[in-house]
């Protein structure tokens, strides 16, 4: 059982509340119920007691907290997006993050403060009730055997106290010399207007959000519904760019939810597509003008080219959308820097210009083909592997040679995987500059062959326990250096040379899929770009071993990466480009 003394002083009456809630955590004996109310009157000492809490808990596995949720000003949406994060599965819909928690049977312990102050938007939506919180997502939370949870609520009885475990506070807080007995009142709200007169103006006029006071931008959304006139208050600062930009994100998308609100052009769908990552800790007006801008841009013109000089301020930025193009592949085209191979959901290869997004070209593919992987060896002829994990060659007629090197690795692994089930493909990568191919199968090992030259076998490494998920290279021709990069089922990202011995532990292990991979050889040396099934987008400067994590708006099932820094990201979701500025990315 712990000790109360390795945890951070607590003050002698608050010690008895402490003890409680530390044995409450550390039992494991399953005696004690598996969800604690923490109430007690405004001023009372609930959030500290949390607070007290959470700062000693990794010293006890049993006690350890997996998330912490304060739940003031949030809705159904956003506590589940926060959640998801914390979890290690990315922004979730509700019913999505407890579809995922049913399946995820890891012991959890949960933190939510005051849950009695959730809710958001126009006070006649059940959003800004808790009580919407409490029914739509932390009930069903609560009934998985797998989860504790200690959730402040004040006097609020929003949560039943029968069966439960129990620490009162106390029902009045404490009396200070000078003041009422009944403690502080609560400040009375600030009105649109003094908030309003307290944002600075450009020369020009314009509200300048950049410099106006946090509290300012934090409350005046709330502010606005509550004005005399509060219909054209909220859609005066709905309108206004740099007040998406700089106000309280969490505010901006309960209010966006009540379709009674006019918006202007499509902002109401670009908010939506953003929101998950705007509402996450993003610091620094440019960081958030590009995730509003990459949202923006394909589906909102105007908004899209406000947005785009603070936009390209950041270290990354986009640069074109196509939202009409569902990709299930894509690539570099060998020898043609400027365009890019994608597969389509229906089979479909074609060509797009990279510097537009603009189809060029259409590509044939064979019959009945759905690609989930593509590994060029120049425009006409390639390797596929289709979705039932058949790797399948393409070539033209008139190119015997090609045709005779693809056959043959794609016979070389259907022969394989008949005699071996583990011999399955089951990723797929390209390899620029050179025509290389990197395979994956579901007995973790990764196969390097050359697209140009004959090979009667391939550069074969077992460097996964798991299956294969996603694979490339990059080749160095000058320096004699071919650098294999693979994911697993595991979760685990590993890094081979293939003159030498791979790294005897992976870069990376994380509690989530990797969903594609690129590389390319940049002028600041070696870059690799990971996509994560929980939303993130690492990417990687591979001499130094730096990381950068970035957000992924959309569903990623293909990468690629120019050698300038252009990351073309694919998926059922669109194709679109961001621009990398990789001098400066792994600064920020």
């Amino acid at each position: 059982m712990p000790d109360i003394a390795s945890w951070p002083p607590l003050d002698d009456d608050k010690r008895p509340f402490g003890q409680q809630l530390l044995d409450w955590a550390a039992d494991d004996s399953g005696a004690r119920p598996r969800l604690c109310l923490v109430q007690g009157a405004e001023g009372s000492g609930k959030s500290h007691l949390l607070a007290w809490f959470l700062a000693g808990s990794p010293g006890h596995p049993h006690t350890t907290v997996h998330a912490t949720v304060p739940a003031e000003g949030l809705t159904v949406d956003t506590f589940a997006w926060e959640l998801g994060r914390q979890l290690g599965y990315g922004p979730l819909s509700p019913a999505r993050l407890l579809a995922w928690m049913r399946r995820d049977e890891r012991p959890l312990l949960l933190l939510v403060p005051d849950l009695h102050r959730a809710g958001a938007g126009p006070a006649d939506l059940p959003q800004a009730d808790p009580a919407a919180l409490v029914a739509e997502l932390l009930e069903p939370l609560l009934s998985l055997p797998h989860l504790r949870a200690a959730v402040e609520v004040g006097a609020s009885g929003l949560l039943p106290a029968e069966g439960v475990e129990t620490i009162e506070l106390g029902s009045s807080p404490p009396v200070i010399a000078g003041l009422p007995a009944d403690g502080p009142a609560s400040p009375k709200p600030a009105a649109f207007t003094e908030l309003v007169a307290a944002v600075p103006h450009t020369p020009d006029g314009r509200p300048d959000w950049s410099q106006a006071p946090d509290a300012v931008r934090r409350h005046a959304l709330d502010a606005a519904l509550r004005a005399d006139d509060g219909a054209a208050a909220v859609r005066g600062l709905l309108a206004d760019p740099g007040f998406l930009v700089h106000g309280a994100a969490d505010a901006i998308t309960s209010v966006l939810a009540d379709e009674r609100i006019p918006v202007p052009g499509r902002l109401r769908q670009v908010w939506r597509r953003a929101a998950p990552e705007l509402t996450a800790v993003h610091t620094g007006s440019a960081a958030r003008a590009a995730l509003l801008h990459a949202a923006a841009v394909g589906t909102d013109a105007a908004l899209a080219e406000y947005l785009r000089p603070l936009a390209q301020r950041n270290d990354w930025a986009a640069v074109w959308a196509r939202r009409d193009t569902p990709v299930a592949a894509l690539s570099p085209l060998p020898g043609s820097e400027r365009h890019l191979l994608v597969a389509d959901a229906t089979g479909r290869l074609r060509a797009y210009d990279l510097d537009t997004g603009a189809p060029t070209a259409t590509i044939g593919s064979p019959p009945v083909v759905r690609p989930g992987s593509v590994a060029p060896r120049d425009a006409r002829s390639m390797l596929l592997l289709d979705e039932d994990g058949a790797l399948l060659p393409l070539a033209p007629e008139d190119d015997t040679a090609a045709a005779t090197v693809l056959a043959h690795i794609a016979e070389h692994h259907g022969s394989a995987a008949l005699t071996e089930k583990e011999s399955r493909v089951t990723a797929l990568g390209g390899c620029l500059p050179s025509p290389y191919a990197v395979v994956g199968d579901g007995g973790g090992t990764v196969h390097v062959w050359s697209l140009s030259d004959y090979q009667e076998t391939p550069w074969s490494c077992r460097l996964h326990e798991q299956p294969v998920t996603a694979a490339t290279c990059l080749h160095r021709p000058e320096h004699g250096l071919t650098f294999v990069f693979s994911a697993a089922l595991d979760g685990s990202l590993r890094l081979w040379e293939t003159s030498a011995e791979p790294m005897p532990v992976p870069v990376q292990e994380r509690p989530a899929l990797v969903t594609a991979l690129a590389a390319a050889d940049t002028p600041t040396g070696p870059v690799l770009a990971a996509a994560w099934g929980d939303a993130e987008l690492h990417v990687w400067d591979v001499f130094s071993g730096r990381v950068r994590i970035l957000p992924l708006l959309h569903a990623c099932h293909a990468l690629a990466l120019t050698s300038e820094g252009l990351l073309t990201i694919g998926g059922p979701d669109g194709l679109y480009a961001v621009r990398l500025r990789l001098e400066d990315l792994w600064d920020g």
